[in-house]
């Protein structure tokens, strides 16, 4: 079994990214408006400053791999739309924003929707995912960067490199699924990424430790068993995402049981949480990837304005540590994490301890 043993790790960062900013819907006096807006621009730079003065590795701009990856996830309607909801609400409202106001429950109707907000309700499940002018372009590189990161690591594995990449993503992706997206998320960049590995001929694990259960990534390889999807998250009986993450779902089809939850309650610590990380592990070892995608959030964080689990920074390190025991070649997609203060170090803990994991005991930090 291969270890890193302080090898450079490589970041893929869009710097673009920042044009697309639910900032510029703030109130001043409003903080639960403002928590559901937490996805801010600011976010990405923070990480990219601190990854930077982390000297983790050099950094570097994503490639292009086209709109096929994003194509083979995503249905084609749901795309257009992203592409074109800025400008179809601009010239039918004369908003600056689209957001939608009607959402379609059930039945679903199939028929074509010409209004913006026909659309907007019928592949948007909640209202915290604006669509400005540039989110079309953010939400494009953000999965270029997660195919990028992808890539790289397997000419790591054809080099007989096992060396780790960060893709620092914004905006976050795995709430969005084939055909809806929400949650700050537009498209899914981990399942992108993962797709295309499959493509790749690899087998692949997700491991999603995300305080919010990634539905959509749940969603588009539910009925699947070349990807494994395993998630570390609050128990949706109190949290978003609320429908999804229960730990009786395990997948369908032939994705029976390749899909594990492992939900926590309210106030989670670490010890309880590097507890669950144990169990997550061990489904990922007995899958035996050829690939370990991370969709590393930390909202798990102490104080997190969209959380409850009060993880700090040694526990971030020790997850990273954790799971770079596995040996595994591993890519971590950025995901959510919205405590400003504490973001980069969180972060730059996660990666330190996966960067330096030499030992494949794995036991929780008490």
């Amino acid at each position: 079994m291969g270890y890193w043993h302080n090898n450079p790790m490589h970041t893929f960062f869009y710097p673009g990214h920042i044009e697309h900013d639910p900032a510029k819907i703030h109130r001043p006096d409003d903080a639960q408006w403002n928590r559901y807006y937490a996805e801010v621009a600011v976010r990405g730079q923070i990480l990219h400053d601190a990854i930077q003065a982390a000297n983790l590795g050099p950094i570097t701009h994503p490639g292009d791999f086209g709109l096929s990856p994003i194509q083979d996830v995503h249905a084609h309607e749901m795309i257009n739309l992203l592409q074109n909801a800025y400008e179809q609400m601009k010239l039918e409202m004369g908003r600056e924003v689209a957001i939608p106001e009607t959402f379609s429950l059930r039945p679903r109707s199939r028929r074509h929707h010409y209004s913006v907000f026909g659309q907007l309700g019928f592949y948007c499940f909640d209202t915290s995912s604006p669509i400005f002018a540039p989110t079309w372009n953010a939400a494009y590189w953000s999965v270029q960067t997660a195919v990028s990161a992808t890539a790289l690591l397997l000419a790591n594995q054809a080099a007989n490199m096992q060396t780790a990449v960060y893709a620092l993503c914004r905006p976050p992706g795995h709430h969005a699924a084939a055909d809806q997206f929400g949650g700050f998320c537009y498209l899914n960049n981990v399942a992108i990424a993962a797709n295309w590995l499959v493509q790749q001929g690899q087998r692949v694990a997700i491991l999603d430790v995300d305080y919010h259960h990634g539905n959509g990534t749940q969603e588009i390889f539910y009925g699947r068993s070349d990807v494994l999807f395993v998630s570390i998250h609050a128990d949706p009986r109190y949290e978003y995402p609320y429908y999804w993450g229960f730990a009786d779902e395990y997948g369908y089809g032939s994705g029976y049981g390749f899909n594990h939850n492992l939900p926590l309650p309210p106030g989670t610590q670490g010890p309880a949480y590097l507890s669950a990380l144990i169990k997550a592990l061990t489904h990922i070892r007995a899958f035996v990837p050829d690939t370990l995608l991370i969709s590393l959030g930390v909202d798990t964080g102490q104080g997190d304005p969209t959380g409850t689990f009060l993880l700090e920074t040694p526990d971030f390190f020790e997850m990273g540590r954790q799971i770079g025991s596995l040996g595994l070649p591993t890519a971590v997609i950025q995901e959510g994490g919205y405590r400003l203060d504490t973001l980069g170090q969180h972060v730059t803990a996660f990666l330190t301890g996966l960067q330096t994991a030499s030992t494949p005991e794995i036991s929780p930090r008490t």
